[in-house]
């Protein structure tokens, strides 16, 4: 047996038009049942998103993330969503939808520690690709 955890994970996107289907990786979301964790870590980079779409709503899509964030915590704020278990929120939030917040399709991999591989694909998937 192994000593590692099954995890999965997905990439956040702002999508500005969606019938483009451009669009700017801003976070990562990793659900682990093992851990019992249901995080999410993403940055706006504003000047990115208005250079990319100019017309874009930056309050909305905040507002999205936040509610993305508060559902992960289970909080109050995040309405009904929020109260549902760990793999339901995370399967909720990352079905395919038509919005200008989309997720990638779900990763599997294995972990160790889920808040250790959350930080890794933040880095790799979401600050590396700014500079790309």
């Amino acid at each position: 047996m192994h000593d590692k955890n099954l995890f999965d994970y997905a990439v956040i996107r702002v999508v500005p038009r969606v019938e483009r289907e451009e669009f700017i990786n801003v976070g990562v979301i990793l659900y682990c049942k093992a851990e019992r964790f249901l995080e999410t870590k993403y940055q706006l980079d504003t000047h990115r998103l208005l250079a990319f779409s100019p017309e874009l709503d930056l309050d909305c899509v905040k507002e999205n993330l936040k509610a993305i964030e508060q559902i992960c915590m289970g909080k109050k704020e995040g309405g009904a969503i929020a109260e549902l278990d760990l793999a339901s929120r995370f399967r909720w939030m990352t079905s395919t939808r038509s919005t200008i917040i989309q997720m990638s399709n779900v990763h599997p991999g294995y972990t160790a520690n889920a808040a250790e591989t959350l930080e890794k694909l933040y880095q790799e998937l979401v600050l590396q690709s700014k500079s790309a």
